[in-house]
């Protein structure tokens, strides 16, 4: 009842009818229904499926204060599976609201699948923080940690917010990473019980230079590895602006260095198709397959000069690679993707 009440209000500030806040197509971009961002893909080898984790989008100031989950057995059909974590509620104690940019990852530990789900949150003395709660499916029930596990900026990083965190599993030396920050790109390595950082570890990453045509760095860090290569993508400009848009680099470790891409813009508007600030992603490897997808959020075309800001919709898009591993121009549209055949894996 929240859920629709939020997205009426947010449709009528607009000055739009309440029925177009909410519409999506039987198949292609967006995947989701009603107003998603800072979309996390997960698959879980535990069940074998498809997992989509974002901001609960439509309202003003960013105000959501619960994250949901959406899974999907083929990428786009996609079930509603409820809301996993409420800050809203004595479920996360810590935090008064602002619910955004929440990433996963899936471990076996002790024989048991565990899922550490990490989210940006709001607190009332040192304000946006990140904090970690964890469940043994990926639809919870969650169980947040209690208290935040990073509410400061690095050291000698004079500005910006502890938010848009992500986490990454390096294959190569099998350690794990957090990476967060607007206004600056931050890294560190993960605690073995993965509810805290290595303070020792922790780097400042912000790739230098750029503009808002190409690769100045604003926010939402994203990591994956592919044949030798780290590869680092973030969002460049504002997310209520026409012009965010996806760069990225490489390096050969983990926390950097990072060298910016020749050509760094992987993911850029469209407004010729009514495209317009896709950006903030994550990246999904089909299992076992070198074959890519780049999930993103763009800005509602309705809303385009009303409040675009926060009302952003997921889409899903193929990410594809040159021979010598560069990253192609991904061009955002409205088809999307065809199903993927479900996996035998999982149960």
């Amino acid at each position: 009842m929240k859920k629709a009440f939020f997205l009426l209000a947010a449709a009528c500030l607009a000055g739009l009818p309440a029925d177009m806040a909410a519409q999506r197509p039987a198949t292609g971009n967006p995947v989701l229904p009603e107003y998603h961002a800072d979309p996390e893909i997960l698959y879980a080898e535990q069940t074998g499926k498809y997992y989509i984790y974002s901001t609960t989008d439509g309202t003003p100031g960013w105000g959501g204060y619960y994250f949901t989950v959406f899974s999907s057995d083929d990428l786009t059909d996609w079930r509603h599976e409820g809301i996993i974590l409420d800050l809203g509620t004595d479920q996360v104690r810590w935090s008064d609201g602002n619910a955004w940019a929440p990433c996963i990852i899936e471990k076996k530990m002790d024989g048991k699948w565990k899922y550490f789900f990490y989210y940006s949150g709001n607190t009332p003395d040192k304000g946006k923080a990140i904090g970690v709660a964890t469940a043994d499916h990926p639809c919870g029930p969650f169980t947040d940690l209690g208290r935040p596990i990073i509410d400061r900026r690095p050291e000698s990083q004079p500005h910006g917010q502890q938010i848009d965190v992500d986490v990454f599993e390096d294959p190569v030396s099998g350690k794990c990473y957090l990476y967060w920050g607007n206004g600056y790109m931050a890294g560190a390595e993960l605690q073995e019980d993965m509810t805290g950082i290595k303070p020792e570890t922790e780097t400042l990453m912000t790739p230098p230079g750029g503009t808002l045509q190409d690769y100045a760095y604003r926010e939402a860090p994203y990591v994956f590895y592919r044949k030798g290569l780290y590869y680092f993508l973030w969002s460049v400009d504002d997310t209520g602006s026409p012009n965010y848009h996806v760069a990225y680099g490489t390096s050969r470790s983990p926390l950097g260095p990072i060298e910016v891409a020749k050509d760094p813009v992987v993911l850029i508007q469209r407004p010729d198709q009514e495209i317009y600030g896709p950006a903030h992603n994550s990246v999904l490897q089909v299992p076992g397959q070198d074959e890519w997808y780049i999930v993103y959020h763009r800005i509602n075309k309705n809303y385009i000069k009303h409040q675009p800001g926060v009302h952003r919709e997921v889409c899903i898009d193929r990410m594809e690679f040159n021979a010598d591993g560069t990253i192609k121009p991904v061009v955002p549209t409205h088809e999307g993707v065809k199903p993927l055949k479900k996996s035998k894996r999982g149960k």
